[in-house]
């Protein structure tokens, strides 16, 4: 069952889950987009909406959830000095999800995770 499971397992551990949302999370910060499948790009986008929110609100202890979650200075910094400021005035909704058409090597369908 999956009462109140806010995240969908996606066919693997909580560990590895938590390293590839977060690293799916971080490449977004960095670069401005993600390619992924579908069900992984709404997972990602759950935890990027969560992050912003944080940077919103910009005190040290929001940026040490953030870094626990990231673990890297850079995207957290970026996060935190352009993200942050950028969505002060938004509500939500800070990132969208595109669908792709199916990629090449096995027909998965592909969606693109992009700032709003």
């Amino acid at each position: 069952m999956r009462h109140r499971c806010k995240v969908p397992k996606l066919s693997m551990t909580s560990d590895r889950r938590k390293a590839v949302l977060a690293g799916q999370a971080k490449d977004l910060i960095l670069y401005g987009k993600v390619d992924t499948t579908p069900s992984r790009a709404k997972a990602t986008q759950a935890l990027v909406e969560r992050l912003v929110t944080w940077a919103r609100k910009g005190d040290q202890a929001s940026q040490r959830r953030a870094y626990s979650v990231l673990q890297s200075k850079e995207a957290t910094a970026k996060l935190f000095t352009e993200l942050g400021p950028q969505y002060k005035d938004r509500d939500g909704g800070y990132t969208r999800v595109l669908k792709l058409g199916p990629r090449r090597g096995d027909g998965a369908e592909m969606a693109r995770l992009t700032w709003v």
